[in-house]
């Protein structure tokens, strides 16, 4: 079971836009050494449709090389191929990762069958734990219920569902569904403002952006309410729901992100891939008032 806090990697950049494979090691010991669950690298945070495959494979590899052994690491495979998803779930399995991630395609508006075809074949061909990220917004593609419910019965490799998706009625009816089909299938959110929620009734935690700059937060309040210390862990809460404020000033969750590891005199630098942008002053500024307010800088 997939547990705890894992970390969608943002992919850092040098001001020539190549990937900064320095950084990105950098990054990944840092959320290793906060004891976060697991990294997950080649994301949507991570831009993943802005890089080669071939990118891909040699971010993901410096990951392994770095914190390989100490977290899971659980890289993307997302493609609106089948067949291709299942190729970059073979090339994962072969460099070491410990499981893959994969939202639907988009594009293609898809019925409950076209998506049960797709996480199946990944699911019996890919020989790594599969968790399957329902992201609505922006895949266009929502993946009901009863299709996670339907997979976890049939496969045992679907390990879990990633969600980021704002409703607890659907996070509600996800963790009651299908984990009474599999005890084992961990259910996490993708937003970093439903962990406690998430866990309270009955997930297993998430996989969220903002722990990129905060994990000590998001692993405080998972521990927090492992160890039934519902104080602690509110009081940890409010203090996240205020660094998602990112978010609402930002432009997209990877400039929000790399903005903020910015400010925090990290190694990260703010460079985005085109269509993406750096952040105006302006926002910039308002993100270093939000993260001095949750004293972070």
């Amino acid at each position: 079971m997939f547990s705890g806090v894992i970390v969608p990697m943002i992919t850092p950049f040098k001001e020539d836009l190549s990937l900064d494979l320095d950084a990105a090691r950098w990054l990944a010991k840092r959320l290793a050494d906060s004891q976060v669950s697991g990294v997950f690298p080649y994301s949507t945070t991570g831009e993943f449709v802005h890089l080669k495959e071939e990118e891909g494979l040699r971010l993901v590899e410096a990951v392994l090389d770095e914190v390989g052994g100490r977290v899971k690491v659980i890289p993307g495979i997302s493609s609106n191929d089948t067949e291709r998803a299942i190729e970059m779930g073979k090339e994962m399995k072969n460099l070491g990762a410990d499981g893959v991630i994969a939202t639907p395609p988009f594009f293609f508006k898809l019925r409950e069958d076209n998506l049960c075809l797709h996480f199946s074949r990944i699911a019996e061909r890919v020989d790594l734990p599969l968790i399957i990220y329902n992201i609505p917004s922006l895949t266009g593609n929502m993946i009901p219920v009863s299709v996670y419910r339907r997979l976890a019965a049939e496969h045992s490799g679907v390990a879990g569902a990633k969600v980021t998706y704002d409703s607890v009625t659907y996070m509600r009816n996800l963790i009651l569904e299908v984990k009474s089909v599999r005890r084992d299938f961990s259910v996490l959110t993708g937003l970093d403002d439903h962990l406690l929620n998430v866990l309270a009734m009955g997930g297993d935690g998430g996989i969220m952006a903002c722990a990129n700059f905060a994990p000590e937060i998001h692993v405080g309040i998972y521990r927090a309410f492992m160890e039934g210390d519902l104080k602690r862990a509110v009081e940890l809460h409010r203090r996240l729901i205020n660094v998602v404020r990112v978010y609402d000033v930002a432009s997209s969750f990877p400039t929000a992100i790399k903005t903020a590891l910015f400010l925090m005199r990290t190694p990260v630098k703010p460079y985005v891939r085109p269509p993406l942008m750096k952040e105006p002053e302006e926002v910039v500024e308002s993100m270093r008032r939000i993260l001095s307010s949750a004293k972070l800088i």
